[in-house]
């Protein structure tokens, strides 16, 4: 099992980066290793909600169909995800009021890789620090793209 954890704050209401963060439409602009959005449920993002990403890690595209499990709207979110080979996936924003108007972000992703402890050295490996890079990468885009919409 991979876990990455980071945190960023952005100057702006939680119900704001939370509507950037939340928009399937919008992923293109922020997560770093998103190449498409593929399909994705009908209507307002809400518990249950579907959507299939292909995603970029060292040149290779892979796919991964998430449904969000818990919404609280504009604060928490967890997506689980299937991947390539029966992969798994967890990802979690957590959204708080940060004392100046802002928000601070915080942001989870735990992979567990196919294969069970043979897949996960292999992961390491092959991966090593670059989801910590693409996270703080990722966050950091959030941050400008609801920093400079306002």
């Amino acid at each position: 099992m991979t876990e990455v954890q980071a945190t960023i704050d952005i100057a702006a209401p939680p119900a704001e980066v939370w509507a950037m963060a939340m928009d399937p439409q919008r992923l293109q602009d922020w997560v770093t290793i998103h190449r498409r959005l593929d399909d994705h449920s009908d209507g307002r993002v809400r518990p249950g909600y579907e959507m299939e990403q292909t995603l970029c890690l060292r040149g290779v595209n892979f796919k991964v169909h998430w449904q969000l499990v818990q919404c609280d709207r504009p604060f928490h979110a967890e997506w689980h995800g299937r991947g390539p080979a029966r992969s798994h996936a967890e990802t979690e924003y957590r959204l708080a009021e940060n004392g100046s108007g802002g928000t601070r972000f915080g942001y989870r992703n735990e992979f567990r890789a196919p294969l069970g402890p043979l897949g996960a050295i292999a992961s390491r490996a092959i991966v090593g620090g670059l989801p910590r890079r693409e996270a703080d990468a990722s966050l950091e885009r959030l941050k400008a793209l609801v920093e400079n919409g306002r």
